[in-house]
């Protein structure tokens, strides 16, 4: 009875292994994951490119069309300490940013021994750039009045004479655009602040005409529905656009839902943001909080997509002003960082369906980092801390295992007594394990209580950029990506092999054979997988083996003082 549950443990735990790795090819040939997920998906339907409407409004008003000018003037370049960015003066848009502190994924096959043996060379990583208007890709942050014959993204600014690049010492740097139509001047602003990605975004609306008006901004991101460049084909992270307010939480609205015209999310709210997201990074516009926004999607072109918020401004009498602020960030999914910007930011951060589960586990380590400075050692600490809470449940799991390795000689024994009668066989085995108090699935627990944890973990390790080239040590330089030179996976099947021969040996000689090769089969398929995690299992096996070997000795001291006596 013993060998068949441990077999069965060892088949659900090679399944899911297999499982897993079938999931990431699936991912890899484009179909969507079992995990849930959301892959990007492109849609076809195009929206008349003469036109982008938006949402009702007592104004009736839409947004100008989406079609480009012939003769374009040379964007305006702008760098800080994290960032190089693209203004467009049509609209004062921004039209390209370079993250200088992140930089691109290598691809695995490029490095170690795949790289050696495929003879790829590694190449140095550029930028990572979130908003473009390059190689046929499209990412933009636009804003614009509405409800009259207002400055939009479309009409021309003027840059106001200023410093465009923040120069070592300045914490500060304000950028501002001015822009006029009907009688209305706009003044935009953008202020950077050093150290942070959040962007003061102010619309100072002057009405040179002569009666009162009541306009409207909009904060709006357009982009296309194609997967972010660079990013592997074994990753299923979502891409498309998401809305949150204090009432319906967080809704994601995939780019085939705009294309539908489907709408879940609240569209009439006082908070919240709007965002796009994709593996790694977001950016979002965070509105005033506190004042009335109609939150919307639309299809804006072929493939290209819309995700915006609208406010409406107070009456603003002939020769005055008003001023209303918003907040851009875009950059890392760096949860810290999001959730000084807004309630709810951090959310962006996908942790798919065990998000109860992985948001205590990224905490965790994150403390753990605080005190130790490196991820790896924090998985590491992580693993410890674990097996530490579940030692007490694990243990009954480990003597029932050591209390069946030592009636080994008995079970053979009994097989060989009762032959092909599996009926009087597994009675006698039950009687056995009866008189000796020995639970016959206690081997599963140690291992079972550890799954959660395990694929906690693998979520933390996917969608965390805070693991994003992590190092470790020495050959680790990547925590979220594959092992480059196999090292821990091999030690994984090492002690792998320790721990299967610390455990009973099954008395059918092809289950035997079968757990001698299934360190080598889980070897193979966490070749794959993130080293992180195969950190995480392969401390955990050395913690396991120690645990088993020092209560297989007590089990052998309390055998050998029974006899004596």
């Amino acid at each position: 009875m013993g060998s068949d549950i441990q077999r069965a443990l060892l088949w659900i735990l090679f399944g899911l292994s297999a499982f897993m790795l079938y999931d990431r090819w699936e991912v890899y040939n484009g179909r969507p994951s079992f995990f849930g997920a959301e892959t990007q998906q492109v849609a076809t339907t195009e929206a008349p490119k003469n036109e982008a409407a938006l949402p009702s409004q007592s104004q009736t008003a839409s947004l100008p069309a989406e079609a480009k000018t012939a003769v374009k003037a040379e964007p305006i370049q702008v760098e800080t300490d994290l960032l190089k960015l693209s203004f467009d003066p049509e609209g004062a848009v921004i039209i390209g940013s370079e993250l200088r502190k992140e930089k691109q994924t290598i691809p695995w096959t490029d490095t170690g021994l795949v790289g050696m043996i495929l003879g790829n060379k590694a190449e140095t990583p550029a930028d990572v750039v979130l908003f473009t208007e390059q190689k046929g890709r499209t990412y933009l942050a636009q804003t614009g009045l509405i409800g009259g014959p207002y400055p939009t993204h479309k009409t021309q600014f003027k840059l106001v004479p200023g410093p465009l690049k923040m120069a070592d010492g300045q914490d500060n740097l304000t950028v501002k655009f001015e822009g006029e139509s009907g009688g209305v001047k706009v003044i935009k602003s953008f202020t950077f602040e050093r150290g942070h990605y959040g962007i003061k975004v102010s619309h100072e609306v002057v009405n040179n005409t002569a009666s009162e008006i009541k306009p409207s901004v909009y904060y709006q991101l357009t982009r296309d529905g194609e997967k972010p460049e660079g990013e592997s084909t074994m990753v299923n992270a979502y891409t498309g656009a998401a809305v949150y307010t204090d009432k319906d939480k967080f809704q994601k609205v995939s780019f085939s839902d705009i294309a539908d015209g489907d709408k879940d999310f609240q569209a009439k709210a006082d908070n919240g943001w709007i965002a796009m997201i994709q593996h790694y990074f977001v950016s979002a516009w965070v509105p005033t909080q506190g004042v009335e926004r109609e939150n919307y999607t639309n299809t804006v072109g072929e493939k290209l997509y819309a995700v915006g918020s609208i406010q409406q401004m107070d009456t603003i009498a002939p020769n005055s002003s008003k001023t209303i602020e918003a907040t851009l960030y875009s950059g890392p999914q760096d949860q810290t960082r999001l959730d000084a910007i807004a309630p709810g930011l951090s959310l962006v951060v996908d942790y798919g369906w065990l998000t109860f589960l992985a948001k205590p586990i990224y905490w965790l380590l994150s403390f753990l980092y605080g005190i130790v400075g490196n991820w790896g050692w924090a998985i590491v600490l992580l693993t410890c801390i674990v097996k530490a809470i579940l030692y007490p449940l694990s243990l009954a799991g480990y003597r029932s295992m050591a209390k069946m390795k030592d009636l080994g000689p008995r079970m053979k024994a009994l097989k060989e007594k009762y032959g092909d009668d599996k009926q009087r066989l597994n009675m006698a085995m039950m009687e056995m394990y009866k008189t000796e108090k020995i639970n016959p699935v206690g081997g599963c627990l140690p291992i079972a209580l550890q799954l959660p944890v395990f694929l906690a973990l693998y979520w933390v390790l996917l969608a965390s950029v805070e693991l994003r080239d992590a190092p470790w040590i020495f050959w680790v330089t990547d925590l979220a990506a594959p092992d480059p030179w196999f090292i821990l996976p091999i030690l994984m099947i090492i002690t792998m092999v320790i721990q299967f021969k610390l455990n009973p040996t099954p008395p059918d000689p092809v289950q035997a054979k079968m757990m001698a090769i299934m360190p080598f089969v889980f070897g193979i398929m966490f070749i794959f997988f993130a080293s992180g995690l195969v950190l995480y299992w392969l401390v955990n096996n050395i913690l396991s083996i120690i645990q088993q070997y020092v209560v297989n000795k007590q089990i052998e001291a309390d055998r050998i003082k029974r006899q004596s006596n």
